[in-house]
């Protein structure tokens, strides 16, 4: 909270001590950067069959985010399409993104179910976010 942080101190060099802190912060959430209230609408979204009608509709789903989770989003994503650029060095693809970061963004209110099953759907949320970024985000 008020913690002080020298992100010059030798601890914060290695890549995986960063990465592990931002999706530890985003998986303790109470709530997800997705609202469990949304869960169900991402997952009948990225299952819609025409592509046009798949795009508005998490587009729009994106768009009625309340204000603080649009925006957190809107900065992380463009924070991970940066990190995509570099995929040859870095080795972490849209794929890659999504698989890590998917069950941690978007996820039930509730672990019922077939984890396995929302697993796959989590991360396609997340991968059609990242590639979809600048029609999401326009600006």
């Amino acid at each position: 909270a008020d913690e002080h942080l020298d992100l010059d101190d030798g601890r914060w060099e290695d890549i995986h001590v960063v990465t592990g802190a931002l999706k530890l912060f985003f998986r303790e959430l109470p709530e997800p950067l997705v609202p469990f209230g949304h869960f169900d609408k991402f997952i009948a979204a990225i299952k819609m069959q025409d592509p046009t009608r798949r795009g508005q509709c998490i587009r729009d789903l994106v768009f009625s985010l309340p204000p603080t989770h649009h925006d957190t989003m809107k900065v992380l994503f463009c924070h991970l399409c940066r990190v995509i650029e570099y995929k040859e060095e870095n080795r972490m693809s849209v794929q890659s993104i999504a698989i890590v970061f998917g069950p941690t963004l978007l996820r039930p209110a509730s672990e019922e179910g077939n984890m396995a099953m929302h697993m796959v759907f989590q991360n396609q949320v997340v991968e059609h976010i990242l590639n979809q970024y600048s029609y999401i985000f326009p600006d």
